[in-house]
């Protein structure tokens, strides 16, 4: 008997953090619908395999869940209500997880007008909409019980990443929002920040630096996120709500 479904936003790669937030969900009994954007990771420049959203709900499948695909561009502000909509074909989509993300590095010297405005449009607008969107589909058992769940991705990164940075920490904000004006909706909301994960991104000089940087001697993986993620979304993890929380080995602790 499965728990109910979960959407989890930005699930194009396998490396990726979604992905195993994705798997380890699975693998806990709920049912999946998976959002991205096919053309995302080429454009970024990011390691991917030729069908990686399929992959993964392959994966998702064998570990016993019911998996949906629903590609989309969250740049559109059509597309947040229509990937809520397609994910509560059973009335039952309880928890909301925010992995996706628009990030292209820029400075404030270089940043253009169309790449912050395609970062806000991603990280932030899509955000509250998919936020409001699933506040406003929730069934009566669900408020009652308490068991609404938004978990939402966050970053750090603000000089030269500045678009990706700022509207990263707008998000933050409205999560915390969700918090509190949701609160009589029966939802909690929380923002992990995960630290540096190595999903494909660093080269060795990179990897070396920040494993220096983090006490516990070593970098972060998807499945660190993930195991948090699935305890917020959990009855245990209701406790939990409007928090930006580091799970991230230490890093950079002063």
């Amino acid at each position: 008997m499965t728990i109910g479904t979960v959407l989890i936003t930005g699930v194009g790669r396998s490396r990726g953090i979604g992905a195993g937030i994705a798997l380890h969900l699975a693998e806990q009994g709920w049912d999946l619908a998976l959002g991205y954007l096919p053309d995302y990771d080429d454009r970024a420049g990011l390691e991917r395999g030729p069908d990686d959203p399929h992959d993964i709900a392959e994966r998702c499948r064998a570990a016993g869940a019911d998996v949906e695909l629903l590609p989309g561009d969250l740049a559109d502000p059509d597309v947040p209500a229509k990937l809520i909509a397609a994910a509560n074909r059973r009335g039952d989509l309880t928890g909301l997880v925010l992995s996706h993300a628009e990030s292209v590095d820029s400075s404030i010297l270089d940043t253009t007008v169309e790449s912050w405005d395609r970062h806000y449009a991603v990280n932030t607008r899509a955000s509250w909409l998919l936020i409001k969107a699933f506040a406003e589909q929730l069934p009566a058992a669900v408020r009652a019980a308490r068991t609404g769940r938004i978990v939402a991705l966050t970053s750090d990164h603000t000089a030269h990443n500045v678009p990706y940075g700022s509207s990263k920490g707008a998000l933050d904000r409205i999560v915390i929002a969700a918090a509190i004006e949701l609160a009589a909706h029966g939802v909690s909301a929380n923002v992990i920040n995960p630290g540096p994960i190595d999903t494909g991104w660093m080269d060795d000089e990179l990897r070396t630096f920040l494993t220096q940087q983090t006490p516990a001697g070593r970098l972060g993986t998807p499945k660190d996120t993930a195991d948090l993620v699935g305890f917020l979304l959990s009855p245990d993890g209701g406790w939990i709500t409007g928090q930006v929380l580091h799970s991230n080995g230490g890093f950079a602790a002063k």
